[in-house]
This record gives C-alpha cells, sequence and structure tokens, in this order.
C-alpha cells in the first residue's frame, strides 16, 4: 500500500507480510471482486492512518489537479482503492491468470520497431497505472525484457510473492552499489533486449535535473534519460493504465534515438531534451488517469 510519504523516497513500499499474504491468499483462491471488495476498508482505514501519505497525495489533488477541498480527500480515497487494485492485479497475473484481464494496446508497433532495429533500447515509465501487467502483453513482440530497479525492492518483492509468480519474460536487474547493473544493461542490449525503467523516483543523493512538472519545477533522476544517451540506443516512454475491473490500456510513444554525445555538455542537452519528453507524456497521461498517481513523497519540494 502507500509508501511512508517522507519528504524523500526511501526506497521501499510501506506494507507488511501478513498484508500481502492475506491478499495473496484471496487471489489464488477467490474471485478478485472478493479482493477488491476488502481493499475498499483498506482504502477507508489509510485515509485516516496513513497521514504522510495522505497529506502527500492530497497536495498532488488540491495543488497541482486544482481540486476543490471536498473533491481532493474523495480523490485521496479513490487513489487508495486503484493502488490496492493494481497490487491486487498484479498478484493475480504474476500468479498465472493474466487470461482474466482484457487489454488495449496503443503503439505496439513502436516497439516491435525497436526490437527490429537489433540495438534493444529502454522503455521508460513511471509510478502510475500498473507496469507488471505489462509483461505478458510484451511476449507478443518477442523480447527478452528487464526490469531495472532497487536491490531492496527486488528483495522485498521476492519475499512477499515469491511462492506464487510464474515464470514469464521479466528479468530483474537490481540496481546495487557495485555498479554491476551498468554490465547487465549493457549485456542486455547486445542482445537486443529491452530495459524497462521508471523515471519519476530517485534516492536522495542520486544525480537529478529540475523541469517544470504539472505547473511547478520537479526533481527527476538522470538515470533512465543518461543511459539511452550513453548507449544511443532508442528510448520510448510506456503505462499501462487501468480502466475497468479487468481491462488495461497500454501506451507506447514513439520511439527517440538520442545522438550519442561523449561531450559531458552535450550529453547533458541530450538528457534533458529526452526528461522534457517524458514529463509531456506523463502529464497527459496523468490528465486522463488522475487518480493513478503512486507517488507517495513530497513530489514538488
Amino acid at each position: 500500500m502507500p509508501s511512508n510519504g517522507k519528504t524523500q523516497w526511501k526506497g521501499k513500499t510501506r506494507g507488511g507480510v501478513l498484508g500481502y499474504r492475506f491478499f495473496v491468499f484471496f487471489i489464488t483462491r477467490f474471485d478478485l471482486r472478493v479482493s477488491y471488495f476488502f481493499l475498499r476498508f483498506v482504502a477507508f482505514y489509510f485515509l485516516f492512518f496513513a497521514p504522510r501519505a495522505f497529506s502527500s497525495i492530497y497536495s498532488y489533488f488540491r495543488h497541482r489537479r486544482k481540486c476543490s477541498v471536498v473533491k481532493s480527500v474523495l480523490s485521496v480515497y479513490g487513489n487508495f482503492y486503484a493502488l490496492g487494485q493494481s497490487l491486487a492485479d498484479k498478484i493475480a497475473i504474476q500468479s498465472g491468470c493474466g487470461d482474466k484481464f482484457t487489454f488495449d494496446l496503443d503503439g505496439e508497433d513502436y516497439l516491435r520497431e525497436m526490437v527490429a532495429g537489433g540495438r534493444g533500447g529502454f522503455l521508460v515509465s513511471a509510478h502510475v497505472g500498473n507496469w507488471d501487467v505489462a509483461g505478458g502483453l510484451l511476449k507478443r513482440i518477442n523480447a527478452r525484457v528487464h526490469v531495472v530497479m532497487l536491490d531492496a525492492e527486488h528483495r522485498r518483492i521476492k519475499e512477499l510473492l515469491g511462492d506464487v509468480l510464474k515464470e514469464n519474460n521479466v528479468d530483474i536487474i537490481p540496481i546495487r552499489d557495485d555498479m554491476s547493473h551498468i554490465v547487465r544493461i549493457r549485456e542486455a542490449l547486445e542482445a537486443n533486449d529491452l530495459i524497462c525503467m521508471h523515471g519519476d523516483r530517485f534516492l536522495e543523493g542520486a544525480k537529478t535535473m529540475t523541469v517544470p512538472f504539472l505547473g511547478k519545477d520537479a526533481r527527476f533522476p538522470q538515470g533512465p534519460f543518461l543511459l539511452p544517451a550513453r548507449f544511443g540506443v532508442p528510448v520510448t516512454f510506456v503505462f499501462a493504465m487501468k480502466e475497468g475491473a479487468r481491462h488495461y490500456h497500454f501506451y507506447a510513444a514513439p520511439p527517440i534515438v538520442p545522438e550519442h554525445a561523449s561531450n559531458p555538455k552535450n550529453r547533458e542537452i541530450a538528457v534533458r531534451g529526452l526528461l522534457e519528453k517524458y514529463t509531456e507524456h506523463l502529464e497527459r497521461i496523468l490528465g486522463k488517469y488522475p487518480l493513478q498517481w503512486f507517488n507517495y513523497y513530497d513530489f514538488w519540494r
């Protein structure tokens, strides 16, 4: 459920093992609608007992989306409920129940174009919607996908969901202090694989860039936009958004091939250009799905 909502994101998501096991039990043994029913009460609980998460997401609706006080509170509840549904859907899909969902696909040809290019590429997403549902969809394009995430998050997912996860075409590359993940990313690109990263969270101390986002300056991590520029491979922006109880809409933007720049100044220009394009697409997605923004900390501090 919501992260701790502190000023900086700490690299872990709030939620105890018992709570996740509870939903794993219901999702793997009963219909998803049973889990959705219980999630209404869970979302109501977090409305009162997750003050920091409430404050950060309330600020998003009140100040960035310009909602009234009442609508902002109701939207926070809807947001918590949407997050719970996305977690339930993730467990259902990764435990082998993906055939219960339907999808619309916008931009599938763009991904096929990247694979046909023979150089691999980057898929940059965000903490919106439900990226995990896209893993099964990407089997259609016959490409191996590697998701880059913090090692702490990787270990937590294995701890919580390891006994229900089924085999799929998505591999995890954990980010580690020894920078071994860079070697694995290079090897994946050489194999014409796709690398997926989120572009809207960073740990304090990481290199960032500041750009306008939803009407106010915000910091974004450099890494997801620096790596495509460094390797000179295509990058696209992808989002999987929930539109119904069991229906998702997948979006992929036209690929961008950044000019490979060895000069630090030119590379910074290329990185900023990619970041600005990313925030344009992310703003457009959040305009259509405002309840599905799942960053629970002071993003615009």
